[in-house]
């Protein structure tokens, strides 16, 4: 084989994965967009959700949110029990007010992350911190797991701090907390 040859052969071998590659990612975003003219949107008596798409009926799906620090309104992902995406929600403003709602309390009760108002008192001991907080939910205390990124900051001055049971909660400013509660909770990002 000479030496063009061999140079041919593989500009044919990275064109076929190029090929592939654009081939694969054209799948992944075929994307079955939801709206009013194709969803219909219902609660069971069990206060499940359901969904009607195209005259297919899907029982138990819960909503995704792509945005829930920051915009819990656009890019929501309905999915099946098995995780299955069944269509993408661009915009809840797509929608009849009525079924708006709906959706909107459905991320709410997902999402649902109570505010700390007020840090009472952290303790750290074996690799755990043992919080007490007054919330929006009132007074809480619960256990974070050190490391793993448990407390993370999604913006500049807010805080999520999930918990080892998965219960999440936020400190919405930062700033807004005193000095001594600052530095209870700096000790755990």
């Amino acid at each position: 084989m000479t030496n063009q040859t061999a140079v041919s052969a593989n500009e044919v071998d990275k064109e076929a994965v190029k090929a592939k590659a654009t081939s694969d990612l054209s799948d992944a975003a075929n994307i079955k967009y939801l709206t009013h003219d194709n969803a219909v949107f219902t609660r069971t008596e069990g206060q499940m959700l359901v969904v009607k798409v195209d005259d297919e009926e899907h029982a138990g799906v819960y909503v995704h949110c792509s945005f829930p620090h920051t915009n819990r309104s656009i890019y929501l992902s309905v999915r099946t029990i098995e995780n299955k995406e069944i269509g993408m929600i661009r915009s809840l403003d797509e929608f009849p007010e009525e079924m708006a709602k709906l959706l909107e309390e459905q991320v709410r009760i997902r999402y649902f992350a109570p505010e700390i108002t007020k840090v009472v008192r952290v303790k750290e001991e074996f690799g755990y911190a043992y919080w007490e907080a007054e919330t929006t939910a009132g007074i809480c205390r619960f256990t974070v797991r050190g490391g793993g990124g448990n407390t993370k900051l999604i913006t500049a001055t807010r805080l999520l701090i999930t918990d080892v049971d998965g219960n999440r909660f936020v400190i919405p400013d930062l700033s807004s907390l005193s000095d001594k509660e600052y530095r209870m909770v700096e000790m755990c990002m």
